[in-house]
């Protein structure tokens, strides 16, 4: 029998460096990385607004007042600039066929404050089995006028459950609430890993991890300094471990996955024969 573990990801900052706005939106409405933040966060401060909610508020009215596209293809075309953390598009093959040599078949999800267009457009799209993130709606011309769907640090949790039932759809708020016996769900919490790297994924790590999952934390391989702040998730039982961000084959981060998925694929065969005496 072959199981499903769910490998769940952040993007900004645990995928690429940085924010994906930041490769290409950014520059082409004409300002600065601070600029753009500093003026939707003073907007979400003074109208004690969601900072997700006014960045995305900001991106419409920036790229009205310069005339640029806001067709999901636009930003689809921004995601094509994204450059990633060494060894991430070689990550996903490796992984799966390490999984699947143990019985197991290995399914990428994001789960990020970022725009669903933007990621639709990278190269690594198609290695996911489900994006979760921030995305808009469009009008019959196919111009982005509203936020669809806002992701911040404690909605992320829901797509963790959804992700456990096996519903993909934001929309539905149904399936994910019916009840469902443990060993029914396609991906439990214990066949989880979840991969994040600021205070937005706290909440979603936190929970894999009382749950029965696996959490790791990850870091800027540039920023040396970063790693000791982060040890103190650790120390704050939030994750399980603190990695730099590099996916290259027979790094930190390739050894504690593959170790994760090692220890599922014998926790399973347990199981198993556990069952076989009943």
């Amino acid at each position: 029998m072959e199981y499903t573990v769910a490998l769940i990801y952040d993007f900004d900052g645990t995928l690429a460096p940085g924010n994906m706005q930041e490769y290409d939106f950014i520059p082409a409405v004409g300002k600065s990385n601070k600029e753009f933040w500093h003026e939707a966060n003073v907007l979400a401060e003074t109208q004690d607004a969601d900072p997700v909610l006014t960045y995305m508020a900001r991106m419409i009215q920036e790229a009205q007042s310069k005339g640029l596209s806001l067709r999901r293809e636009a930003f689809q075309d921004s995601g094509r600039n994204i450059r990633y953390y060494n060894g991430v598009e070689e990550w996903f093959p490796r992984m799966n066929a390490y999984a699947a040599e143990r019985g197991i078949r290995l399914l990428h999800y994001v789960n990020s404050s970022g725009l669903k267009e933007i990621i639709e457009g990278t190269s690594i799209a198609g290695e996911f089995k489900h994006i979760y993130a921030c995305s808009f709606l469009y009008n019959v011309d196919g111009i982005a006028y509203w936020p669809a769907v806002a992701v911040n640090y404690t909605n992320k949790t829901q797509f963790i459950f959804k992700i456990n039932k096996g519903v993909e759809s934001v929309y539905d708020t149904r399936m994910v609430n019916q009840y469902m016996e443990e060993n029914r769900r396609p991906v439990p919490f214990k066949r989880m890993i979840y991969v994040g790297d600021g205070m937005t994924d706290i909440p979603c790590m936190r929970l894999v991890k009382n749950y029965g999952g696996h959490s790791i934390a990850v870091y800027n391989p540039v920023d040396k300094g970063k790693r000791k702040d982060m040890n103190a998730l650790i120390r704050d039982n939030r994750v399980n471990f603190v990695c730099s961000a590099d996916y290259s084959e027979g790094s930190e981060m390739d050894t504690v996955v593959k170790s994760i998925i090692d220890k599922i694929a014998a926790d399973l065969r347990l199981e198993q024969l556990e069952a076989e005496k009943l």
